[in-house]
């Protein structure tokens, strides 16, 4: 069932409405109660809830002032800037899929901000900000109780000052911020009022200057994603290129060519939009180069050396010269002394892959588990590169000696698309 399938209930002549599939039988099951049915267009169904049993009897809930679909990032810059010129007081929720997120109004002002994202939560932002470590999150979470917050129980167990607590609870509200004013898809609801026990932490942050940074961060990350397309990938410096000036030298000396983006910002205690900015300009100007990420434990190395030895030797194939190429690579391997060991039971098969279980678990056999990732990519690498070596000329002409013709598709050369894939197996 497709995603704009889910969720269906039907309407009968009665009027009695059913759930078609389970998500919807589970979110009406949560709203139990009496609604009251409010005008709305053929094809829409709004309904308000009023209470346990008879709508006189239940407390008067937020009246809903704006709703609507969100069409595209950026949607509800028009909302907020409507809310703040009005001067309307209530809550901004935006729903999109299982996260929820709302900002809380009073005249002018966003003054909280709350989020179900997991990674939007006090405790991941102490971390990325790096106020955190990971065992000290995770010890937090022990010691909390139900009563007693996150950041008010890593305070008492010392882990940092009230001050740093204060001001990172500050920017979890911004970042929640931002990504509401920034969602592309969704569903916003706008209620009148609400209670004081939904506001988590109060900060001030006038609805104009939210409105600016927002745009502004839109406009920028078009532009930053050209570069640096994710917070994992890798920045390096590069030699000889001179000192950078000095309102980036903070993060040009956090750069060692190990640390992702997201932990150059950890590093220095910052948010990663920042550290993204700075590094921008810094591959701008030539002082540093961003490489992809490596890849994530052993399996996702030998998925990526897999794609490459299937593709050099499909090339080969296509030249009607993989038999030479495929002798020339077993000579490699009996020769090469490591190789039998490594690929004892793991193949290759026809098209050049090899078994990721069992060539992991010889891996660890010979090198040690601590060592067996390291020395794989290695090992790797090498086989993957020779395996290139041998397979250029044979591309470069055809079994009678006559030049091949020119790439009539608009892939890169194959070596360029080797290298692209086995880069992230070398070692840092």
């Amino acid at each position: 069932m497709t995603e704009e399938h889910r969720s269906l209930v039907r309407i009968d002549a009665t009027g009695t409405a059913h759930p078609v599939d389970l998500d919807a039988s589970k979110r009406l099951r949560a709203r139990q109660g009496v609604f009251q049915l409010l005008p709305a267009p053929g094809h829409l169904v709004l309904m308000r809830h009023v209470g346990k049993e008879a709508p006189t009897d239940a407390p008067a809930a937020p009246p809903l002032r704006l709703a609507g679909q969100i069409m595209g990032p950026g949607a509800l810059c028009d909302v907020v800037s409507l809310i703040g010129q009005a001067g309307w007081s209530g809550e901004l929720a935006v729903i999109d899929g299982a996260e929820s997120r709302s900002l809380f109004f009073e005249p002018g002002h966003a003054i909280a901000a709350r989020s179900s994202a997991p990674g939007e939560r006090i405790g991941e932002v102490l971390y990325r900000y790096g106020a955190l470590s990971r065992p000290q999150v995770d010890a937090t979470l022990a010691a909390a109780a139900p009563d007693v917050r996150f950041g008010e129980t890593a305070v008492k167990l010392g882990f940092l000052p009230r001050e740093r607590l204060y001001q990172l609870l500050s920017a979890q509200a911004e970042e929640i911020a931002y990504r509401v004013l920034l969602a592309g898809e969704g569903m916003f609801y706008f209620l009148a009022g609400f209670e004081e026990e939904q506001i988590p932490t109060r900060h001030s942050l006038p609805v104009h200057a939210l409105l600016l940074e927002a745009v502004r961060r839109m406009d920028e990350l078009r532009y930053f994603r050209e570069r640096i397309p994710s917070d994992q990938h890798v920045p390096a410096r590069v030699p000889d290129r001179g000192p950078p000036p000095e309102e980036l030298r903070a993060v040009y000396d956090a750069v060692d060519g190990q640390r992702s983006v997201a932990e150059v910002a950890r590093a220095l205690g910052q948010g990663e939009f920042e550290t993204t900015r700075a590094l921008f300009q810094l591959a701008q100007s030539g002082r540093v180069v961003v490489r992809a990420p490596g890849p994530t434990g052993a399996a996702a190395g030998i998925a990526l050396f897999n794609e490459a030895i299937a593709s050099i030797l499909s090339a080969v194939d296509g030249a009607q010269r993989g038999d030479e190429v495929r002798w020339q690579l077993a000579a490699f391997v009996a020769g090469a002394g490591i190789y039998d060991a490594l690929f004892r039971g793991a193949g290759p098969a026809p098209d050049g892959t090899l078994e990721p279980a069992r060539l992991l678990e010889n891996a660890t056999l010979i090198a040690g588990a601590e060592q067996a990732e390291a020395m794989l990519s290695q090992w790797l690498r090498e086989y993957v590169s020779f395996a290139m070596f041998v397979a250029e000329p044979c591309l470069r002409l055809s079994p009678e000696g006559i030049p091949l013709s020119r790439r009539s598709d608009n892939q890169p050369p194959l070596s360029k698309r080797v290298a692209a894939l086995v880069g992230p197996l070398a070692p840092r």
